[in-house]
């Protein structure tokens, strides 16, 4: 935690319970009418955000500094490889620095313990916008796709096939404190890391490994997945083969619940983790799970400035 008790930081799901969460979604959800009715609430007038990128980004880069735009504050935007942090200064300088300057900090960076120390150190909030153990963010939006579509997910069967990542990690915490019920379908090569496995045990049995795709979506109400290879991926070639049965694709969809949706974060690679006809298809919800990112991200923006509504 910073230095200053009063800081909001959003760095992982299990960092918060199930009520505050829920206001994050629900104020996301009046923040999206809102801008389907032509209003933009200056909610966050004259705040900075700065956006801070050792990777590159599509749907965070764009999503959080439109907005940031859309509630009426500006936004910074900074590459890491631009800043002394490619160089020798610490993250802890780094934050210190940065919280005279600017109001809060959303960070997209590889290492977990990076952003743990940078959040430590600074004196305004930091937002994870991705490491390589966990993506909060992209879970609050995909929860929030979920029930916009189908209602709550309390109680529903979620599964998830393919690689254990990042955004699996925030699922598992996701579906943990709103009571979803995740089966996770992996290969034996990219099961669930150790500290994955911790979260899971900790999840009351609401999460479990089956290692058979077709058996893990049997009768799912919503199926999930994400790219084989990812940034710092050099096994591509390996993984592509290994995770080959557990492609998402129509025969496989089709030992899902009738109306389950089909999920991916995106980017997406088209004949690798999902085929054409299900990602392009009528159960698929990609395009607007992705928009969601603007409005779940906006109502987060707005939490660590303690605006909690409207």
């Amino acid at each position: 935690m910073s230095n200053n008790q009063k800081v909001r930081h959003f760095l992982d799901l299990n960092d918060f319970d199930e009520k505050t969460l829920r206001g994050i979604l629900n104020l996301a959800l009046e923040i999206k009418a809102k801008l389907k009715n032509g209003e933009r609430p200056a909610l966050l007038n004259d705040k900075i955000l700065a956006m801070i990128f050792e990777q590159t980004s599509t749907r965070t880069r764009v999503s959080f500094d439109v907005g940031m735009r859309q509630l009426g504050g500006e936004t910074l935007m900074l590459a890491g490889s631009d800043m002394q942090l490619s160089l020798d200064e610490t993250l802890s300088d780094t934050a210190k620095v940065m919280s005279r300057y600017v109001d809060a900090i959303m960070i997209r960076i590889s290492s977990h313990e990076d952003l743990l120390e940078l959040a430590g150190a600074a004196s305004i909030p930091v937002i994870n916008g991705l490491t390589r153990r966990s993506h909060p963010c992209q879970v609050m939006a995909d929860i929030m796709t979920y029930e916009e579509h189908r209602g709550s997910i309390k109680g529903k069967k979620i599964t998830w096939v393919g690689d254990a990542n990042n955004v699996l990690l925030s699922w598992v915490e996701g579906a943990t404190i709103f009571g979803a019920n995740l089966y996770i379908s992996t290969p034996k090569q990219y099961a669930p890391n150790q500290g994955m496995l911790a979260q899971i045990a900790a999840s009351n049995g609401l999460v479990k490994i089956i290692e058979d795709p077709k058996e893990a979506v049997k009768d799912a109400d919503l199926v999930m997945t994400d790219t084989w290879v990812s940034m710092g991926d050099k096994d591509a070639d390996e993984r592509r083969k290994i995770l080959a049965p557990y492609r998402i694709d129509k025969k496989l969809m089709s030992l899902a619940k009738p109306d389950a949706p089909f999920m991916h974060c995106l980017p997406a690679h088209r004949g690798d983790e999902v085929t054409p006809e299900v990602i392009d298809g009528k159960q698929s919800l990609v395009f607007d799970e992705a928009e969601n990112r603007l409005h779940v991200q906006k109502a987060i923006l707005c939490y660590v400035f303690g605006i909690e509504k409207l």
